[in-house]
């Protein structure tokens, strides 16, 4: 039977397996809902990281919420999509690690996440770690 331990997957730092904060679409605080969902519509993807004017890392932003806050009673109220800011509906909560943390802290927050937000000791956003980089560094090791 394989072992993760035995191959040393687990050794690793997430350093070494993210994508860079240059190539990750993301919008800033101020941005307007629709800006958001423009970027992700865009770059195909459902969640993307917020960011202060510093490139701290806020939150994540998603279709669904941004869907969720223009639903009214009786129809979709897309005027609000101009009106509305990103961090008034932004998700705060969000699974984080740290640059210098191994796979073996983040493959926990990884089995109910596609991807984890990486960021440095003072909060500045350095990247993304995807379950897909540690599925493929996985089954490397396992041949």
């Amino acid at each position: 039977m394989f072992s993760l331990r035995s191959g040393g997957l687990l050794q690793l730092y997430t350093k070494e397996l993210l994508i860079p904060s240059e190539r990750v679409a993301h919008v800033q605080v101020g941005n307007s809902l629709e800006h958001a969902l423009l970027v992700l519509t865009r770059s195909g993807y459902t969640a993307i990281p917020v960011l202060d004017p510093h490139y701290r890392l806020l939150g994540l932003i998603s279709t669904p919420i941004i869907m969720d806050s223009i639903l009214g009673i009786e129809r979709i109220e897309f005027e609000l999509l101009e009106q509305k800011k990103v961090e008034e509906v932004m998700n705060v909560e969000i699974p984080r690690v740290s640059i210098d943390s191994t796979l073996e802290t983040a493959i926990s927050y990884l089995v109910d996440h596609p991807f984890l937000c990486v960021e440095d000791d003072q909060g500045y956003f350095e990247g993304i770690l995807t379950r897909r980089a540690v599925l493929i560094e996985l089954e490397k090791n396992n041949k």
